[in-house]
């Protein structure tokens, strides 16, 4: 299987990893040769010493711009959240860890849990194209959503334009909170963003390799032990616990 997985790359020597930068849960930091540290990039980094192979960090502001770059040819894997639009051109593997999704209100809004939040009239700042954007627009029937550039953009249109919302990561949204008085997050979720790992259509070998990496991962504990390692405990967990 290795062998015809290494088949699949673009460089037999390299595998190339689409990592977001936009999501401080998965992405914590920098090492100091400039190559990001957290999560997705281990799980990266664990693919490619199982293939025998460097890894080289692809790296994007957002999202979006991973899933854009399918087109280009610009990675081997991509780290992002499976979404049914980002499914239309990446072949996703099984998601590894999982985060819920839910929004930033402010203290006396009309809203006790997500679900009263879809109402008509209601305005919702997002981080455009991201999973909970991408979920959103698919799922709400009366609420508007305005879209910025990443959250910290979506956070500051929410205040400046006085909208009744912000949907975003529930840990993000915790930290935001933090950050000016009167300001809530609800509880519950209105989804659970899966986080996973995905290659370019027809790179079968590639994606089963990735696929059992995944598997193994989850099943001998590794994903808790990055989850751990990276301080994010309480804010994320793998997929099945």
């Amino acid at each position: 299987m290795t062998e015809t997985a290494i088949a699949d790359l673009s460089r037999r020597s390299v595998l190339r990893a689409g990592v977001n930068l936009g999501n401080i849960l998965l992405v914590t930091g920098q090492s100091t040769n400039g190559d990001p540290k957290g999560i997705s990039p281990d799980m990266a980094a664990t693919i490619a010493n199982q293939l025998g192979v460097k890894v080289e960090y692809i790296t994007y502001a957002t999202p979006g711009a991973v899933a854009d770059a399918a087109d280009r040819d610009e990675w081997d894997i991509a780290l992002i959240a499976n979404e049914p639009k980002r499914a239309e051109k990446i072949a996703f593997c099984s998601a590894y860890v999982e985060i819920e999704a839910t929004y930033l209100v402010r203290a006396g809004a009309p809203f006790k849990v997500v679900s009263d939040v879809d109402t008509p009239g209601v305005s919702i700042a997002v981080s455009a194209r991201a999973a909970y954007d991408l979920y959103l627009s698919r799922k709400l029937k009366h609420a508007t959503l305005h879209r910025a550039e990443g959250l910290s953009g979506a956070f500051d249109l929410f205040l400046n334009k006085k909208l009744d919302a912000l949907a975003g990561l529930a840990p993000a949204l915790i930290d935001n909170a933090k950050t000016e008085q009167g300001l809530v997050v609800l509880g519950g979720c209105y989804t659970s963003v899966q986080q996973a790992i995905g290659t370019q259509f027809g790179k079968v070998a590639l994606n089963n390799f990735v696929e059992r990496v995944i598997g193994e991962a989850l099943v001998t504990g590794f994903v808790t032990e990055l989850i751990e390692k990276h301080g994010v405990t309480g804010k994320l967990q793998a997929v099945g616990l």
